[in-house]
């Protein structure tokens, strides 16, 4: 791109990425991939069903046009048009449908009205012209009474469970009122070269495990507004302050819970755990929690040898932080059922400090990405959930419990058990276009868009009574913990890493994040489909499901590709059928959001189109549908993670800066946030309008 906001002139990026002397692929260094899931990506792929080919799938689905047809599609209001420059240039992957008329006036779709962001590398938070920034909190700033402040060179365990966690990911804000919110974060995982000088990574010392425990798991942190400058400062020692970490106590509820599978020694009972590990994304719900999904914890346990573990790439010999010598739980051989005991939605009560957090097992086991909710016309919740692995499906759970109001003791237990009663579905998708125009390289078939028909397919469903098996071969017991075998037996669609998945508030239309899939169509793994259309895909793509009638609990859905991924000059790319010379390059989705107008905001994860991972809003609706600019960018090393899109403020969480091939304490490859000769560190960031006026109007 040339300036900010100039879409007619390129800057030359290395736009086809090509493997790093390490082997790594792109944008994510092998430090990424060994710290983050623990190499998944060079392990073979667990996924060795032969599910059918979703060309090939057609009993018991209906095509899309027909869902269409019968579907009640919510209407929404289109929005104001927006100024081009040019006219639209043709590609090969541009739909065949009707293009819209764009007029040469007026303005972008409301909540967008901003200069993007050109695609960039430098060290630091990039965000449009006329905006501010600030850094609202960091790894290590102390947030319970008697924390000491943050001091790298004496670090202990004792301190970091008093202070703000590592790598913080999902975000969520939760209303306090006299301008006060309680920010609630994940920490998903550790980068202990970049927290220990010296870190000897075959010899960790005990002191630096137990730093590690306790800079996992979550944290919760009431925050202020500064009215006049628009930042967000900590309110430090609150008494809704909260560290929960990778020894805290958890309840395990719903079916499995008190199985034999989840118990252990320190655990008879098989209903409680210690910890949670690497939270990834997660949701908020309408009763006032908040849900954390558990992602890469295979990494974290070493000495496996059973089959059903190799489905969940758990590894054989040591694992990569060396746990396993300082507590066997982390030890399989030693005790086989603690693993068993992670792969859950986590869910969490901020404003109850004394409370216990819960894993709900009838939500699944399987390496989660998001736990987002909406509800049923009657009151019923729905939760969304991506297994974000290569292969693997998607899914969602169906309460068969009404939300309660009310903020009585005993309405507050009612709502925290919701999510232990229900049916668990996965994903299977048919395609609407022959197999043959489907050849991997992204070329739109003939009818101009990959679309087609889905179906929930049900697994188990857990009552008060009991639970009851949709799965051949399987109890339910079985199905809830090892829930990606179940998806196997029922023919799921296998998808290109599934990870966020989030309902449209405006549209009611469900958007999923697929970030990538270098192993698609390769050797002897499963070719393109009409869902995931290309080959080698690196890049990734966006899914939009529209549920008939619209409401989530229906077992029938209707999808579409909204964006295919990469630099818009590639004809393998797809922007809903808007220009490619007008929208910004973005490479693998990660975390999605939405704003107030039912705009979809994409923060990126391990670019592979030679700029800094960031955010983007794309609209969703009107005649600037699939028009998409980049909003920031984030420093060297650094993912995006957990937006959140508030009328007059945007926070996002800049997880692993530095976290480049080689880099040390001693050695840093980003000075972020703080500058040189400060410890890079991971930190929460907000956004405003300098002028105080809503994002993006």
């Amino acid at each position: 791109m040339g300036k900010q906001g100039d879409y007619k002139v390129r800057i030359p990026l290395p736009l086809i990425s090509t493997p790093s002397s390490d082997g790594h692929q792109g944008g994510r260094s092998a430090m990424t991939c060994l710290y983050r899931c623990g190499n998944a990506c060079f392990h073979e792929v667990p996924n060795t069903s032969a599910n059918e080919y979703v060309g090939d799938v057609i009993a018991g689905a209906l095509s899309r046009r027909s869902l269409m047809r019968t579907a009640a599609v919510v209407t929404v209001a289109a929005a104001a048009g927006a100024t081009v420059v040019g006219a639209p240039q043709a590609h090969a992957a541009t739909s065949t449908a009707p293009t819209p008329s764009y007029q040469k006036s007026g303005k972008a779709s409301r909540g967008l009205r901003y200069s993007p962001v050109a695609p960039n590398t430098t060290d630091a938070v990039t965000v449009p012209d006329g905006y501010a920034q600030n850094v609202v909190i960091r790894w290590g700033e102390p947030i319970l009474r008697g924390a000491p402040a943050f001091d790298p060179e004496r670090q202990t365990a004792a301190a970091q469970a008093g202070q703000f966690g590592y790598n913080n990911d999902f975000l969520a804000l939760l209303p306090l009122g006299h301008g006060k919110q309680l920010l609630v974060a994940n920490h998903e995982y550790t980068d202990e070269v970049l927290m220990f000088r010296g870190y000897d990574p075959a010899n960790p010392t005990r002191e630096q495990v137990e730093v590690a425990w306790a800079a996992h798991g979550l944290s919760a942190v009431v925050v202020e507004e500064d009215r006049r400058s628009g930042k967000l400062t900590t309110v430090s020692r609150h008494p809704l302050n909260r560290r929960v970490t990778a020894t805290t106590e958890f309840r395990l509820t719903g079916p499995a819970a008190g199985s034999d599978l989840l118990k252990t020694s320190a655990d008879p009972t098989g209903t409680k755990v210690l910890g949670t590990l690497n939270n990834c994304s997660g949701g908020t719900t309408p009763w006032g929690t908040t849900l954390h999904g558990e992602e890469n914890f295979n990494q974290y346990f070493a000495n496996s040898s059973r089959a059903t573990d190799k489905r969940y790439g758990i590894g054989t010999g040591a694992s990569e932080r060396k746990w396993e010598r300082f507590d066997q739980r982390f030890d399989v051989a030693q005790e086989p059922n603690e693993v068993h005991r992670f792969g859950y939605v986590v869910e969490f009560d901020p404003y109850d400090p004394t409370s216990t957090p819960r894993k709900h097992t009838a939500l699944g086991r399987f390496k989660h990405e998001a736990a987002t909710v909406r509800l049923t016309s009657d009151g019923r919740p729905v939760v969304y959930s991506g297994d974000d692995e290569r292969f693997d499906y998607f899914y969602k759970f169906v309460s068969s419990k009404r939300v309660k109001k009310g903020t009585s003791r005993a309405v507050r237990e009612h709502n925290l058990s919701l999510l232990d009663e229900g049916t668990l579905y996965v994903a299977k998708l048919s395609g609407d276009s022959p197999a043959i125009e489907i050849d991997g390289t992204g070329k739109l078939p003939a009818d101009g868009e990959f679309d087609g028909s889905g179906q929930w397919i049900p697994l188990a469903t857990a009552t008060a009574k009991g639970a009851v098996s949709h799965v051949e071969g399987m109890t339910a017991e079985e199905v809830f913990v090892f829930t990606r075998l179940a998806g196997d037996k029922v023919g799921a669609t296998k998808m290109d890493r599934p990870e966020d998945i989030q309902p449209n508030p405006v549209s009611g239309k469900v958007y999923v994040a697929l970030t990538n899939n270098t192993n698609r169509g390769v050797g002897s793994n499963a070719p393109a489909d009409e869902a995931n259309p290309r080959n080698a895909n690196k890049h990734g793509h966006i899914l939009e499901l529209t549920e008939r009638w619209n409401r989530p609990e229906s077992q029938k859905f209707a999808w579409s590709l909204f964006l295919v991924a990469g630099d818009p000059a590639d004809p393998a790319t797809y922007f809903a059928g808007f220009p490619k010379d007008r929208v910004s390059p973005i490479s693998c989705p990660d975390n999605v959001a939405f704003d107030p107008y039912g705009n979809l905001w994409i923060s990126t994860d391990g670019n592979q189109l030679g700029s800094h991972d960031g955010l983007f809003g794309v609209a969703t609706k009107g005649d600037r549908r699939g028009e998409l600019k980049q909003f920031l960018t984030v420093p060297t090393g650094a993912e995006t993670c957990g937006p959140i899109i508030q009328d007059r403020r945007v926070l996002v969480a800049v997880q692993h800066p530095g976290e480049i091939t080689g880099a040390t304490v001693e050695n840093p490859a980003s000075t972020w946030p703080d500058g040189p000769g400060k410890i890079v560190r991971p930190a929460v960031v907000a956004v405003w309008r300098k002028d105080g006026s809503d994002i993006g109007v």
